[in-house]
């Protein structure tokens, strides 16, 4: 099999037929997540009390700069790409950050990519905070599906989690949501060992109680501070464990062979938990998703150590079978796997909030 062996499509050399695209519309954000961009002070109390030592403080940290608006993608541009990705067989499209909700006037990037003949799915994934004041708009330009982040349930707890006192903002984002019929309507929740995962039942209940989907997400290594422990991450299986001796779950049949997370109904059918487990259980083998970062650099994987820069191409003379076949050959470098917990991995130098999630 070759790079050029089935035309029109972007396929990998293991075989892999990509579908998704993950758009970073900015790489700026307005939280200070634990598990991204630990920042604060909780933050480094957290470590310090877990670990008798502050990792965020030590030179192996990433230096965070953020890009200039010169050098992130136009609106023009993220458009285009989407369009050449769709013709080659690219299906859903998902809006993502830092917090894609800063980027000023997102609306018309919506606006533009729902246009697009052959986009099935469009979604974006925020924090929420700014969402009470643009989700109409963000509906009315074609927005379908919404996924917000929320780990904690208790105000003292989500403000040392994210640096915010924004759990209202969620809780206000989440009714919104449903009322505009964004559904369903997905709750993010990165469990971490020592800081959030007795909120694992609590959560799940509150995805019962709104008739919701949750997702409890593993802790991953991709924070600026270079302090992730594998030690923090609450593994899948315990996470189900938990939730099975709490509620009668009753397993969903997956509805995709690449979905990312394994699903269970709730009772009476009222909402959904899903666990999306990349540590402990990783689904490599059938990942469909190519991202593409706020500065133009299409990743592989979330893990890339290595990055291709479409930007040149964009600004240049390019012509659109240039770009598909830049593309193709993109994807045709996927990685088989990444290598967390593995002797040789290394940790991406971009932070999520710099890729897109």
């Amino acid at each position: 099999m070759s790079v050029n062996s089935v035309p029109g499509k972007l396929i990998d050399s293991y075989g892999r037929v990509l579908r998704d695209l993950r758009v970073s519309v900015t790489d700026r954000c307005n939280f200070r997540c634990l598990y991204c961009l630990p920042e604060t002070e909780a933050a480094a109390n957290f470590y310090q009390n877990r670990f008798g030592q502050n990792p965020l403080a030590a030179t192996t940290r990433i230096v965070r700069q953020w890009q200039p608006h010169s050098k992130i993608l136009t609106f023009e541009e993220i458009e285009r790409v989407v369009r050449v990705a769709v013709g080659l067989g690219i299906e859903k499209i998902r809006l993502t950050g830092g917090e894609p909700l800063l980027r000023r006037q997102i609306e018309k990037l919506v606006a533009k990519i729902a246009a697009i003949p052959g986009v099935r799915d469009l979604a974006l994934t925020t924090n929420a905070f700014l969402f009470p004041d643009l989700g109409r708009a963000l509906r009315d330009a074609g927005l379908r599906r919404v996924s917000f982040s929320l780990d904690s349930l208790d105000r003292d707890n989500f403000k040392k989690i994210t640096g915010r006192d924004g759990l209202d903002a969620v809780l206000e984002s989440v009714q919104l949501a449903k009322e505009l019929e964004l559904t369903p309507v997905k709750v993010n929740a990165v469990i971490i060992r020592g800081i959030n995962d007795h909120e694992i039942e609590p959560l799940a209940q509150f995805a019962h109680d709104g008739n919701h989907t949750m997702r409890f997400i593993e802790f991953m290594p991709l924070d600026s501070g270079r302090a992730w422990h594998k030690e923090l991450v609450v593994p899948g299986r315990e996470i189900l464990a938990r939730l099975q001796a709490r509620f009668a779950l009753q397993p969903l049949t997956p509805t995709n062979a690449s979905e990312t997370a394994r699903r269970w109904a709730l009772p009476n059918g009222k909402g959904e938990i899903g666990i999306i487990a990349p540590v402990s259980e990783p689904f490599c083998g059938h990942c469909d998703r190519l991202r593409l970062t706020a500065d133009g650099k299409f990743r592989t994987c979330l893990f890339s150590t290595g990055e291709h820069d479409v930007m040149p191409l964009l600004r240049g003379d390019a012509s659109d079978e240039t770009l598909a076949q830049f593309m193709r050959a993109v994807v045709w470098q996927k990685e088989a796997r990444h290598h967390i917990g593995e002797p040789e991995f290394v940790q991406p130098q971009r932070t999520m909030s710099c890729i897109g999630g």
